[in-house]
């Protein structure tokens, strides 16, 4: 038990005081600065965490010392103090003191109204905080007789008489935000902020700035920042308390700056908003931070009550670290790390504007950020035909499959009933920076009659205009309104600063001109995966796929090939113009056949006449290729292997252009990656056949080049024997979406019906698909670099997969010496700075220590 003379239990705030951030919160640490600065700010008492903790565990300070510090008739409030302000924290109580005798006193000198509403405040924070009555109970708003009722109300409930005593109301209210940040609600409210469960909380204790006076009064707060847009601009709110002469308040709400919509603080009190700005300022510089000032005005005379940081949006974020280290108040670095990497997300897309009203259907699983509007399409064919009339549509499905690419294309969004954050239609729609929602299971599709029902029964039809946010994952009825995308002066600054301090390469995934273009525009070092099938989805390149699927002899599967050859030589050509001699990888033909085939009777009828062959031929060649386990079937270097022509095919396709390319451009070293090996010997075959068309193009073009072979590690056995197999291969890159699904023995486009029991009952701590799984996945990326970089130390390593866009991945990535990442396009800016992030954060690197 502390003894009541122990005033380690709390100190006054001075500028002199060992106030500490651990020890007594960012609260209590920021009024210290503020004091500091000589802003006037009322008499601040800080209880240190150690305080709050005995009393939660029933040990109270000398409450009466404590409010004895602020004179014979205290009014005080109590706020909380985490060590960071993002943890919350109990509701702050104002007022605290208010008792019969200071209601009379202010009675006299303010009037009753003021004084009513000033106690029956109080009492019904008190009643709802404190003594955690029904809220009901204690709602109604000031007026004639609601201070007694209240009164009253507490009375009967408690079955005693509201405390008088400003000592141990103290005690109670310390006594209670004490209990509440022990509480398991509170703790769980914080872990899910990132707070540790035993995170501790400091209390500061303040008198009481009331904002009410005869003269101009009033309360309100001000910060120097746009909060949307991070634009320097004067906002907040001021509201007016003076007293009526005939008793009473007058109560008006000001604009803080001339403003021809209505009166402002700027003309009615020209010194006080000068000196707001003025401390507004200081606070900037001093604290290097953009703050909100809290503020009340008494008969003219400012008080600052307290100062947070401002809220911000991400694009606001940006500008406000940029614009702080433009102006020297923070160093470019620190401006890096400022910015959280997956905020930039949101800087790409347009986003729903936070200040616009919102009428929400439904809602999912936000996996694609940005925001789109346009009207309901159910099908591919249906969003092709949207696009081709320049009309933009959201696509709805229950689920997507690889023939709804065209589709996603052609739509501004898509959504799907089913799904999670590693589903098809997500991994596709952040490759193509497409917004998405999946998993919205509010909503019922009825693709018959052409309906989506939401909740309520709420029924949309083809044709109606939603908007899609898929940052927060909300599907909004009609046409919200819209903020355009951030890629302005500060975006582009604070990722130049980025590069200066990452030390790991990024690159991006781009299979078109249009994902290389936006791989360039987002500063890619390169390409890093050129997945050359998708070119082969498009109409004119289909039929003539599905010949060469159809031919009877490696001859006319060449014949076929040779017309499929200029489409692929312009596709590379385009690609290595695009690209400027920064590195493009070229992964070799990946999927099987039959994916290129029709699944239906009518499409297979639609095919057997483009083809001139039996509709019985065509069903019994598509069931001939369908495969149980596609996955682990005929595919990649096994399809490079039985049917080699495909990658002769590709690797002169590749090579051309590359002299093409080079003769009109910058040189090009084109990368040649060989999909799903497992053995050396694989290697070795393909190895011998491009070479083989290299020196044959050499020839033919009498023009000399250069080029890599490389492997992707997608299979744990390449994993292992990487050793032998880097004897062949001059890279490296990790597949990390099927290496993921072949460890596992998972699914990827299944296992979204029990990843999340699995995760919430702790079998996996994330979704493997999501998040890389650095201690089982992870293990094997140590065994193939460690193996492969032995065998031939000048290997390049990279991991290629969906993860290599995740902040987390990129670390381990980092950590273990990869020497890059390649990620979606839309996804580069994230891993630039989240990349940076990691190099800053370094010990070895900034010398800052852990």
């Amino acid at each position: 038990m502390q003894k009541p003379s122990d005033f380690s239990a709390f100190a006054e705030i001075t500028p002199s005081a060992r106030v500490a951030t651990e020890r007594h919160g960012w609260r209590a640490k920021c009024l210290q600065r503020l004091v500091r600065l000589d802003l006037p700010v009322p008499l601040t008492v800080a209880l240190p965490c150690d305080t709050v903790r005995a009393i939660a565990a029933g040990t109270l300070p000398d409450t009466r010392t404590l409010i004895g510090l602020f004179g014979d008739e205290p009014l005080v409030s109590v706020r909380p103090s985490p060590a960071d302000p993002e943890w919350g924290g109990p509701s702050t109580i104002l007022n605290v003191g208010m008792n019969a005798a200071r209601h009379a006193a202010l009675t006299e000198s303010h009037g009753a109204a003021a004084a009513d509403a000033l106690y029956l405040a109080f009492v019904q924070a008190f009643a709802v905080h404190v003594a955690r009555l029904d809220p009901e109970m204690f709602a109604a708003p000031p007026g004639p007789g609601a201070l007694d009722r209240a009164l009253a109300a507490y009375e009967a409930e408690m079955e005693a008489p509201f405390p008088e005593d400003p000592a141990r109301q103290l005690a109670e209210v310390l006594r209670s935000m004490a209990r509440a940040w022990e509480g398991t609600t509170a703790r769980l409210l914080r872990q899910a902020k990132g707070a540790p469960a035993e995170a501790p909380l400091g209390l500061v204790v303040q008198r009481m700035a009331l904002g009410i006076g005869p003269g101009l009064s009033g309360v309100g707060t001000i910060q120097l920042v746009d909060p949307v847009t991070g634009q320097r601009q004067v906002t907040g709110r001021f509201h007016g308390q003076s007293l009526a002469p005939k008793g009473g308040a007058a109560e008006e709400t000001l604009y803080l700056t001339r403003d021809a919509r209505g009166p402002s603080l700027e003309q009615r009190a020209p010194e006080v908003f000068a000196e707001l700005v003025r401390e507004g300022e200081a606070c900037r510089a001093r604290l290097r931070e953009e703050m909100q000032i809290e503020f009340a005005i008494e008969s003219g005379t400012l008080r600052v009550i307290d100062a947070t940081r401002v809220a911000r949006s991400s694009r606001a974020s940006v500008r406000i670290a940029v614009t702080l280290a433009e102006a020297g108040i923070i160093a470019p670095d620190e401006a890096v790390l400022r910015v959280e990497p997956r905020a930039l997300s949101e800087l790409l897309h347009h986003q729903v504007d936070p200040r616009a009203p919102r009428d929400r259907i439904a809602r999912g699983i936000p996996a694609s950020p940005g925001a789109a509007t346009g009207r309901i399409v159910f099908t591919s064919a249906a969003a092709q035909a949207s696009a081709a009339r320049g009309e933009d549509c959201i696509l709805i499905r229950r689920e997507t499959a690889p023939e709804d690419i065209r589709g996603m294309h052609a739509a501004s969004a898509v959504v799907t009933e089913r799904g999670g954050m590693t589903s098809h239609a997500a991994v596709i729609a952040r490759g193509l920076g497409l917004p998405c929602i999946v998993g919205a299971s509010d909503l019922r599709l009825d693709p018959r009659d052409k309906v989506v029902i939401g909740p309520g029964g709420r029924r949309l039809g083809e044709g109606e205009v939603i908007t899609v946010d898929g940052t927060s994952g909300e599907i909004l009825a009609g046409s919200a309104e819209m903020l355009p995308p951030a890629l302005d002066e500060a975006f582009h600054q604070l990722l130049a600063w980025a590069d200066a301090a990452r030390d790991i390469g990024v690159r991006a995934n781009a299979d078109t001109p249009d994902d290389a273009r936006t791989a360039r525009d987002f500063a890619a070092e390169g390409i890093g995966l050129c997945r050359t099938e998708h070119m082969f989805f498009e109409e004119d390149r289909l039929t003539v796929m599905r010949e060469m699927i159809f031919a009877d002899t490696a001859k006319d599967r060449k014949v076929a090939l040779d017309r499929l050859l200029p489409m692929q030589r312009a596709d590379f050509i385009a690609l290595f113009d695009i690209m400027a001699g920064l590195p493009v990888c070229i992964r070799l033909f990946d999927p099987p056949l039959h994916e290129f085939l029709p699944h239906d009777r009518e499409e297979m009828r639609e095919l057997a006449e483009a083809l001139a062959r039996p509709l019985s031929e065509v069903t019994r060649r598509v069931e001939a290729l369908r495969e149980f386990n596609p996955m682990l079937g005929m595919r990649g270097v096994r399809l490079g292997i039985t049917v080699p022509e495909i990658y002769d095919m590709q690797a002169r396709a590749i090579f051309e252009a590359t002299v093409e390319a080079s003769r009109r451009g910058a040189p090009v070293v084109p990368e040649i990656m060989i999909p799903l090996v497992s053995a050396r010997r694989e290697v070795e075959l393909v190895k011998t056949r491009v070479d083989a068309v290299a020196a044959a193009v050499r020839t033919e073009m009498r023009a000399d080049f250069a080029y890599r072979l490389g492997v992707m590690v997608e299979t744990p056995r390449a994993a292992l024997r990487a050793g032998e197999i880097a004897q062949h291969a001059a890279f490296l890159s990790f597949g990390t979406n099927d290496l993921t699904q072949m460890t596992y023995g998972l699914s990827r486009d299944d296992a979204g019906r029990f990843m999340g029991a699995y995760v919430n009952q702790g079998v996996y701590a994330e979704d493997p698909f999501h998040i890389l799984d650095t201690e089982g996945v992870g293990e094997l990326l140590h065994i193939g670099a460690d193996r492969g970089r032995k065998a031939r130390p000048d290997l390049t390593l990279s991991v290629c997969g969906e993860h290599g866009g995740n902040p987390e991945s990129i670390a381990f990535c980092r950590d273990s010496g990869f020497d890059y990442v390649s990620c979606s396009p839309f996804r580069v800016p994230v891993a630039r700075l989240a990349a940076a992030h990691f190099a800053l954060r370094d010990p070895h690197i900034s010398g800052e220590g852990a």
